[in-house]
């Protein structure tokens, strides 16, 4: 198997895909569900320093970089008309990392208003049960997105 550029690029996209996944089963599946045992304000407390303080940077270049390096390969493949064997999983990677980052369009908004609502717990745990919705959305999205980038990654390998 020779290495050439474009499987480089569905490589690259498909480890960024992986981390992508990974940190937002981490929120969905550890982070989330601590704030019934934490309590919605102390909840509150960590997650407005972690994900609304640095998390915003690491957040956002990973979910934009991802989608970004995603998309970017699904078009260099649809330009060299690989074999639809081979194209499809980058296609279908392509346009479900559209769909999480529209997902991500709703739930970002909704965990940045946990600011205005701070020692409110009636109000936190109402935008944390929204926030939980669609993060579930968008962490099923970017598993999906991740699979079919590694499906993608292994069609064009075989190539």
């Amino acid at each position: 198997m020779a290495l050439n550029g474009v499987l480089i690029l569905i490589a690259v996209a498909t480890a960024a895909d992986g981390i992508l996944a990974g940190a937002s089963l981490d929120q969905s599946i550890k982070q989330l569900p601590a704030r019934h045992k934490m309590g919605m304000v102390a909840f509150s407390a960590y997650s407005t320093a972690a994900d609304l303080g640095s998390g915003i940077v690491w957040y956002a270049t990973l979910g934009i970089g991802a989608a970004f390096l995603t998309i970017v390969a699904a078009v260099v493949v649809f330009l060299q008309a690989a074999p639809a064997a081979q194209a499809w999983p980058i296609y279908v990677a392509a346009v479900l990392s559209v769909a999480h980052s529209l997902a991500t369009t709703q739930a970002a908004p909704t965990n940045f208003r946990q600011r205005h609502a701070a020692g409110d717990e009636k109000q936190l745990a109402a935008i944390f049960a929204k926030f939980a919705r669609w993060q579930t959305v968008r962490a099923t999205l970017q598993v999906l997105t991740f699979a079919a980038a590694l499906v993608a990654l292994i069609a064009y390998a075989a190539r």
